[in-house]
């Protein structure tokens, strides 16, 4: 393992997220990892909760909102550039683009992302299903 290691962000998505967003993988460490995450314009993700990871995300580009749900706590704010955000274990998400832009962010997963079985699909934000 490089001890220093370096990335770019890379061209094309590594993968699709259990939610339905473009991911780009970036790099990992034993405490945590980083990941770039695009949501085409007009979209909206499915709702997950993640079983044992704590993300914090910070809004690269585009608008949107971001729907959480953790205990009695529920919360739905808008997302733009410069916008970051927490999302502890075991909180309900589900995040939409309100454009034609897609929506980009960066997360920091905490600890480390460990695969897709992470992610369980839950109910979205109520007010969104209404339509």
């Amino acid at each position: 393992m490089d001890p220093l290691p370096t990335a770019e962000l890379p061209t094309e998505p590594t993968t699709i997220a259990p939610d339905g967003s473009d991911v780009r993988v970036l790099l990992a460490s034993r405490r945590g990892s980083m990941a770039h995450f695009q949501l085409a314009g007009g979209r909206t993700s499915a709702a997950v909760r993640h079983r044992s990871v704590e993300e914090i995300w910070y809004v690269l580009g585009g608008r949107g909102e971001m729907w959480r749900k953790g205990g009695t706590a529920e919360v739905t704010v808008p997302l733009e550039a410069g916008t970051c955000l927490v999302i502890p274990v075991g909180t309900s998400f589900q995040f939409r683009t309100t454009g034609l832009d897609p929506l980009t962010a960066v997360a920091v997963t905490m600890p480390p992302w460990p695969g897709d079985a992470e992610a369980e699909r839950v109910e979205g934000c109520p007010a969104w299903s209404r339509g």
